[in-house]
Order: C-alpha cells, then structure tokens, then sequence
C-alpha cells in the first residue's frame, strides 16, 4: 500500500490526469526522500574529470552529414521566466527587432535542413504554462513540422510535498502552486509516456540532441553529431571550462567507486564542500546542458528499468508560494537531465566552445545578447564579434524585471563589442547609440538619463 502521503499524491496525479509513467516515476523518487535520500554528493566521493575537445576530434563532412540526417532535436521550453517578472514562455522575449527567441530556433533549423539535405524534426518540450504561447509563435512556419511527428509533447507536473510529513500540499487561494515540474530530468519520462520515444525509432531516427531554448549558441551541429555517432556511445554531453561566472554553479567529476562520471549540481553539494564546489583549477567543466543520447540505448535502458531511468534524487526545499516566505515549507522532487550521464557506462563528454553556451537567465544576460556583442548572420547562429564577453552587473531593483528593464534601454541595448565589464548602481536610462568601452561603472542616486552618442569609457 505504501505510506498515505504516496497514496494521496498517486490519486491527485491520477485525478489530474499525468501519465501513468510519470506517477510510477514520481512514487520512485518519493521512496527514496521517505528512507532519508538527500540526493548529496560528497567531494570525498568523487575526483576531476579530463575530457577530449571538440577542436582536437576529427570528423569528416560525410561523417557530419550522414549523422544530422538522422539526428532529431529537443528544446525545453517549460520556463516562464518569473524570475525576470515573466508570466509566459521566456523563449517570446525578443533577441533582435522583430525575432524572439523561438523565430531563431526555427530558422537555425530551416537553414540547416536545406544545407544538409536532413529532415531534422524540432520538437519541444513545453509545460501547460508555455504550451499555448509556443505553438500560436510557431504557427507562421508552416514548414518546420515534420509528418508523422508532434511539434510538442508537454512535461508533467508533480505535487509539492509538505516538508514536515510528504503530504501533498494543498494551497485554496491559488491551487497552481499545489504542482511543479519534476526538473528537465522528466524530459525521459516524457519522451516514453507520451509514445514519443518509439515514434522517432520507427521514424527511423538514431539519436537525439536536447537543449534548453533559451541558449541560442546550442546549434543542432552536423560536426558534433559526427563525433557522437563515431564514439558509438549511449549518452555524451557538451562541457565548458568553468568561469567565475560558474563557481556557483554545477560541475562534472568522477565517482571513485565505480568510474563513472557525474554530474554533481549546487543543491547536491553539503556545506562543508561547497569550497571545493567553487575551485575552478579542481573541478574545470561544467554543463551546457547541450546533451546527445542514442534513442535505441535510451529505450533499452528505460525498458530495462521499467521505466524509471534512475536519475539521481534532487531534493529542493522552498515554499509553496516562492514570493510568500512564510507560506509552508515543503518539497520539490526534481531530477537533472545531464544526471543520465551516471546512468550510462559509457556515456561521453566533450569539451566545446563557449559559443555553443550562450544561456540567458538573467537581463544582465538579455543586455549582451542583445547588442553588438554578437552578429546574427544569414544561417541564424550567434557570432561573437568581440573579443571577450563583457561581464554585467545592472542594479537588480531597476533592472531586473524585463519590462522595467526595456523602460531603461529604448533606444535597445548600448555598444558591447569594445566593453570589459559594465556595473550600474542605480536608475540610468540609455539613449540611442551609446557606446561602452573598457570597465565601467556607473552609480547614482537619483534617476538619470544617458545621452543618445555618449561614450561610456572606463579610462574616465
């Protein structure tokens, strides 16, 4: 019978209609926190891990070819972007005039379709919160779907579990807070309960390449996809060398136990190890969240486990209503995609560029990509013009929020190219044309607008 919080989350999935995979997934996971699992990795338990780069590998152009022609893309597309005061997919924000995020996705895929003569089918996985939004973007390009495939297949929801006894929560004056994602690590169960997974075997397609949509540099690369499909591997992943931007961040190491590779995340991390956590010269990778896996080695492994990958527990502590913290504590169990890495014997990492790393969780990340930082050429790739990317720090209480955000550039974002680093303390507005040069820091007190033509130089 299991325990009745188990019982009660089974029959609210079920009333709720998730899949019936999605619940067995999601009792799984609901073991493990009840038996005390924290999902902790500790930094006795692993050591650093090296990995080949991608500018090192040879690949022929059949090679390429020959693998994007029967390779098929991902994009999650589940985030809102609430943390930047969004209340619909985040993929809808705008990059350039007139293209957002999802018009880049499209044409990246319709250019590369053309030159490498590929079906390539783009598939996304969205929420019920996203889902709408996407599909009505989408709908102007009659040609990006495939016959016999889905543009989107949505994630499930999973109810948040009081932390004081795994009940599910219940939560009247907004009962949407009741439910979470179970983390982009439901993308397998997803892909199994919604048939999709067997879809793409019989469609004949060999792999997969997933990516989050809000990295614009994650381009379904034919070179890449040769390198994947030459290792013969189960399951690879696209690494960074860390920055200082990453410290607090995830990283990739080695289980001493048995050799294999993790992927170990902030939330695994115990306190006392949270400095080795941070040590770029020790742990050096980290995750694009740009993965690869073989549909055939996926389906036998699923099968293998009915079901259930196995994905390692994340244990997420937050309140019900995350703007109300005194609203209860509870639960979210969540899973990590890049954690199937562990799964797979003899799963692959490889060492990219960070052009194929371009994730915008913050408008400090909107400011660069939106200007001269970046070219967007007649393929829809990113090029990056300049010779570093410029750090950003814009003051969180003016900026942060998306709208209140354009309110202060509308003009569109300054020069870049030739920047270093911008901080603003404070309540600027940019006129048109302003460039910034070198380190620059701005603070005010009071609000202040930027001329249209200033140069912003550090050397002042």
């Amino acid at each position: 019978m299991g325990s009745p919080g188990l019982h009660k989350a089974r029959e609210k999935m079920a009333a709720a209609g998730v899949d019936e995979v999605a619940i067995e997934t999601f009792a799984h996971y609901y073991r493990l926190l009840e038996h005390g699992e924290t999902g902790m990795i500790p930094e006795a338990a692993i050591e650093p891990v090296d990995m080949p780069s991608l500018r090192d590998v040879e690949v022929s152009d059949e090679q390429a070819q020959d693998a994007i022609r029967t390779t098929a893309v991902i994009k999650l597309n589940g985030g809102l972007g609430t943390s930047m005061g969004m209340d619909r997919a985040k993929s809808l924000l705008c990059v350039r005039k007139g293209l957002n995020f999802l018009d880049i996705i499209a044409r990246q895929v319709l250019h590369l379709r053309q030159q490498y003569d590929a079906p390539l089918p783009l598939l996304f996985m969205n929420s019920f919160r996203t889902s709408a939004d996407t599909m009505a973007a989408l709908a102007r390009y009659d040609e990006l779907p495939v016959q016999g495939l889905p543009l989107e297949f949505l994630q499930n929801k999973e109810p948040k579990l009081l932390a004081k006894d795994l009940n599910p929560v219940s939560w009247p004056k907004d009962p949407d807070l009741e439910w979470c994602p179970p983390g982009h690590g439901d993308l397998y169960t997803a892909l199994r309960g919604t048939g999709l997974l067997e879809q793409l075997l019989e469609a004949g397609y060999q792999r997969v390449f997933v990516s989050n949509s809000d990295n614009l540099g994650a381009v379904p690369d034919a070179r890449v996809a040769g390198w994947f499909a030459g290792t013969g591997a189960p399951f690879a992943i696209e690494a960074v060398r860390r920055t200082p931007s990453d410290r607090k961040g995830g990283h990739f190491a080695r289980r001493r136990s048995d050799g294999r590779i993790v992927l170990r995340e902030t939330a695994q991390t115990l306190p006392e190890d949270q400095e080795a956590l941070q040590d770029l010269e020790r742990h050096r990778f980290c995750s694009t969240n740009n993965l690869w896996f073989d549909l055939r080695k996926m389906q036998e492994a699923l099968d293998v486990r009915d079901g259930i990958l196995g994905l390692p527990l994340i244990r997420n502590e937050k309140t019900v209503d995350p703007s109300d913290q005194a609203s209860p504590k509870v639960i979210q169990v969540e899973t990590a995609m890049g954690a199937a890495v562990e799964v797979f014997p003899d799963s692959q990492l490889i060492e990219v560029g960070r052009d194929r790393f371009v994730p915008v969780k913050t408008t400090n990340d909107l400011l660069v990509l939106r200007s001269d930082v970046y070219d967007i050429g007649r393929d829809f790739v990113l090029d990056q013009v300049a010779v570093d990317l410029p750090f950003v720090d814009l003051d969180g209480e003016h900026y942060k929020v998306v709208a209140e955000f354009d309110k202060r550039f509308p003009e569109g974002a300054p020069s870049m190219k030739k920047a270093s680093s911008l901080t603003v303390e404070g309540d600027y507005t940019f006129g048109a044309r302003v460039q910034v040069v070198g380190d620059v820091e701005l603070s005010t007190g009071a609000a202040e607008r930027i001329p249209a033509d200033t140069v912003l130089s550090g050397e002042e």
